[in-house]
């Protein structure tokens, strides 16, 4: 399958370009660890299974997932905690793109694609993100939904879409990724090695297992 006239490609981050569970999950325990240490929780043990399902959200959507009924000065607390070890980790060394993905955004850059980072994440994990993998070299924006007081992808999609050419593909692994795509009339990429269930790609244009079929698709 061939995708017609791509000119930008909108690339989502976590589970799309980086193996986020490695740093993820150690964060995450953190943060469960403070709530049971302030009897918010109860202790118990978390599979990285488990903890990968809010991989690709907010951090609205991850905390009304999770624990809605916590008080929210908790949920600032332990969030707080999750994105400081997550951003450590990342200027430390720990965080893994996915194999091939450099070699891959360096092809679609030499085609001359428009690229944009486009990703439910905070300011600071971006800036680390960047840090840590030279993601300027290749991208030619980078968004995140903290510029936009995390609204939903689909609504930071439809304010950005026009500053870049048409045909447009955003390239993602979870259901918000999926649902830009379709609620914005671009085509749309569901990468099955993510952090998303199969079924969160079914309105897809296309499906890919591995980061280089992108390179056939446009």
């Amino acid at each position: 399958m061939k995708l017609q006239d791509v000119k930008t490609i909108y690339f989502d981050f976590d589970g799309t370009l980086n193996n986020s569970i490695k740093i993820y999950s150690p964060a995450f325990r953190k943060a469960y660890d403070f709530l049971v240490d302030n009897k918010k929780a109860e202790p118990r043990e978390w599979k990285d299974d488990e903890i990968s399902r809010w991989l690709g959200y907010t951090r609205i959507e991850m905390w009304d997932d999770f624990m809605k009924d916590l008080d929210e000065s908790f949920k600032d607390r332990a969030g707080a905690i999750i994105g400081r070890e997550m951003h450590n980790q990342l200027l430390s060394g720990s965080g893994c793109l996915y194999d091939n993905t450099a070699e891959v955004l360096q092809s679609l850059k030499k085609r001359d694609f428009k690229l944009v980072f486009l990703s439910n994440c905070s300011v600071r994990y971006m800036e680390a993100a960047v840090a840590a993998f030279n993601l300027d070299v290749y991208f030619d924006d980078l968004i995140c939904s903290e510029m936009y007081d995390f609204i939903p992808k689909h609504e930071v999609l439809k304010i950005i879409k026009n500053n870049y050419p048409m045909n447009q593909v955003i390239v993602g692994d979870r259901f918000h990724d999926i649902e830009a795509g379709v609620k914005n009339e671009i085509y749309s990429v569901y990468c099955q090695y993510g952090y998303g269930e199969e079924k969160e790609g079914d309105m897809a244009s296309a499906k890919i297992k591995d980061i280089r079929e992108i390179l056939t698709l446009v």
